[in-house]
C-alpha cells in the first residue's frame, strides 16, 4: 500500500476557494496523479478525477453521502436533511418521488412552459434597453417550474423568489455577505413552501396529481409517515432552485453562440447537432465543482488507502476537462458528441453513475430539454445584438458567470 500524493499546502482552504473550479485538476496535473490528499475546511480530504475514480465515488457499498456536504453549503443550497444527504434504502425511495415528476411527458411540458414564457418575454424585451439574459431567463425558469410544480406564484413575487433561488445557488462557496444573504434566502424559501405543504394537508390548497407540490406535500418514509414540514419544502425546493439555476447553463449557451458563431446555422432546426452543442456547453463551461461523499469503511484502492469517515470530493469540472477522457479538453468542439456512446463517468457535469438509484441529478434530462429550447429560440425565434461588455470567466469564482449576465438589446422576434 502506498501513501496518497498530498498537496503540499498545510491547509487548502483558500487556495481552493481562489482557484475554484480548477483547484482539483491543477494539483493532479501537478502532483502527476488523479487521486491527492490535502486538507480543506481544517479536514484531511481526498480529492479524484477521471473515469475511474468516479466509478468508484459513485459506488454506495464504498461511500456514503451522510455527513459529506460542509454545513455551510446546507444552510444555503441543498438544505439541511435533503435527499442529497441520504444514503441506502431511504435514499432510493426519496429519490424514486423525484425520478416520478420526470417523466418524459412531464419534462416537455416543462418545456412548453419554458417556450411560452420566453416567447412572452421577447417583445418586452424589445421596447427596453440592454437586458441581462441571467436575469430574465431566471425570471422565466421560476415562472416555469413554479406552474409546473404546482407552486402557486403571484407575478409580483417573481422577482423576489428568483433572487432567494439565486442566493442559494450563490451562498455555499461565497464569504461574507454573499453567504448570509444565501442563508437567509433558504429561511425564506423553506417558510415560503412549508406554508404550501400545509395548505395543501390541510385541504385549502389543491395540488394536482403528480405535481411535485403534491408528491413532496403527501410523500410518506419507509414507516409510512409524513416528512416533516421543512424536509418537504426542502426536497421540493430541490426541484425548483436546480431548474433555475439552468439559467447559468442557457447564458453559457448564449455565451458559446457568441464565441463560436458558425454554430448558429449548423444547429438551427437540426436537433442532433443541437443536442451535441448542448452538451459540449455542459463540459465545456463551469457548473458544479465538485461533488462530496465519505468513506463508508475503510478500503484500498489503487494501492492507496481510504480511511473510514475520511471525506472525499470527486472533482466533477476536472474530470470533464481530463485531457485522457477528452482531447484538447480546452477548446470547445460540439462534434466530439456525435456518436458519443453515453458513459455515466466520463461525463459528469451534474454528476455520475445512474439517475434512478444513485447521486446522478434527477434534473439532468430537464436540463438537456430546457437548455436545447432555449438554443433553439436564440437561433430560430429572435434576433439580438451583443452590446460590448465583460464577458470573462472567472473560474476563481463559484459559481461562475460573466459580469454583466450577458446583456442583448435590439431584440426582436423572428419566429
Amino acid at each position: 500500500m502506498s501513501a496518497i500524493p498530498t498537496d503540499r499546502s498545510p491547509e487548502s482552504t483558500l487556495a481552493f476557494l481562489r482557484s475554484g473550479y480548477r483547484f482539483v485538476g491543477d494539483r493532479c496535473d501537478r502532483l502527476g496523479s488523479d487521486v491527492f490528499q490535502t486538507r480543506l475546511l481544517l479536514e484531511p480530504t481526498i480529492c479524484l478525477r477521471g473515469r475511474a475514480a468516479a466509478e468508484l465515488f459513485y459506488d454506495p457499498e464504498r461511500f456514503v453521502r451522510r455527513g459529506a456536504m460542509p454545513m455551510r453549503g446546507q444552510r444555503t443550497l441543498t438544505g439541511v436533511g435533503g435527499v442529497q444527504g441520504l444514503d441506502g434504502e431511504a435514499h432510493r425511495a426519496r429519490k424514486a418521488a423525484f425520478m416520478s415528476i420526470m417523466t418524459p411527458a412531464g419534462i416537455r411540458h416543462l418545456g412548453q412552459l419554458f417556450d411560452d414564457e420566453w416567447r412572452a418575454r421577447i417583445p418586452l424585451w424589445g421596447e427596453r434597453g440592454p437586458v441581462a439574459l441571467y436575469e430574465e431567463v431566471g425570471r422565466i425558469l421560476t415562472r416555469a417550474v413554479c406552474a409546473w410544480a404546482g407552486v402557486p406564484l403571484a407575478e409580483s413575487e417573481v422577482a423576489r423568489r428568483t433572487a432567494e433561488l439565486h442566493a442559494m445557488i450563490e451562498g455555499p462557496a461565497a464569504l461574507g455577505p454573499r453567504y448570509w444573504r444565501g442563508v437567509l434566502a433558504r429561511r425564506r424559501a423553506e417558510h415560503w413552501i412549508g406554508d404550501l405543504v400545509d395548505r395543501v394537508r390541510g385541504g385549502g390548497l389543491p395540488a394536482p396529481a403528480g405535481s411535485a407540490l403534491r408528491v413532496f406535500a403527501e410523500y410518506r418514509d419507509e414507516r409510512g409517515r409524513l416528512l416533516p414540514r421543512r424536509i418537504a419544502a426542502v426536497d421540493l425546493l430541490n426541484v425548483l432552485r436546480p431548474t433555475v439555476a439552468i439559467d447559468r447553463f442557457v447564458v453559457f449557451a448564449a455565451l458559446a453562440l457568441h464565441d463560436h458563431p458558425g454554430w448558429q446555422d449548423r444547429i438551427r432546426g437540426d436537433d442532433t447537432a443541437t443536442e451535441a452543442f448542448v452538451q459540449e456547453v455542459r463540459r465545456y463551461y463551469p457548473f458544479f465543482p465538485v461533488a462530496a461523499a465519505r468513506v463508508r469503511r475503510s478500503f484500498e484502492w489503487q494501492g492507496h488507502p481510504f480511511p473510514q469517515g475520511r471525506r472525499v470530493l470527486l472533482g466533477l469540472y476536472a474530470t470533464d476537462h481530463h485531457p485522457e477522457l477528452w482531447p484538447e479538453p480546452e477548446r470547445f468542439r460540439p462534434e466530439r458528441f456525435a456518436g458519443w456512446p453515453g458513459d455515466p463517468y466520463t461525463f459528469v457535469p451534474q454528476g455520475g453513475g445512474d439517475h434512478w438509484t444513485g447521486h446522478r441529478c434527477a434534473g439532468e434530462w430537464v436540463t438537456i430539454e430546457l437548455m436545447k429550447r432555449a438554443v433553439g429560440t436564440l437561433t430560430g425565434a429572435m434576433s439580438y445584438r451583443v452590446p460590448p461588455q465583460n464577458l470573462a470567466l472567472d473560474l476563481g469564482r463559484m459559481p461562475a458567470l460573466p459580469p454583466s449576465g450577458f446583456l442583448v438589446d435590439a431584440v426582436r422576434r423572428t419566429g
